[in-house]
């Protein structure tokens, strides 16, 4: 069985004002990481996903979700 990770990231984001530029330097990335990261291109480390947990005060649970893939 094949997984994919979803996330909230680009709609937390929007809901708090954020450019991908001003969450790039809240989270410590580039705003291509950013970029990649919203568009399901790349799962962020497990570290990288706490940090995004703790700057939108929000369970990880709340962030990322694990799908099967068909």
């Amino acid at each position: 069985m094949n997984f994919v990770v979803r996330n909230r990231v680009k709609e937390l984001r929007l809901e708090q004002g954020w450019t991908q530029e001003q969450l790039a330097e809240k989270v410590g990335v580039s705003r291509q990481s950013i970029i990649s990261i919203e568009r399901n291109r790349y799962v962020p480390s497990l570290a990288l996903a706490l940090v995004f947990s703790r700057t939108f005060s929000c369970t990880t649970d709340d962030l990322f979700t694990l799908e099967s893939r068909s």
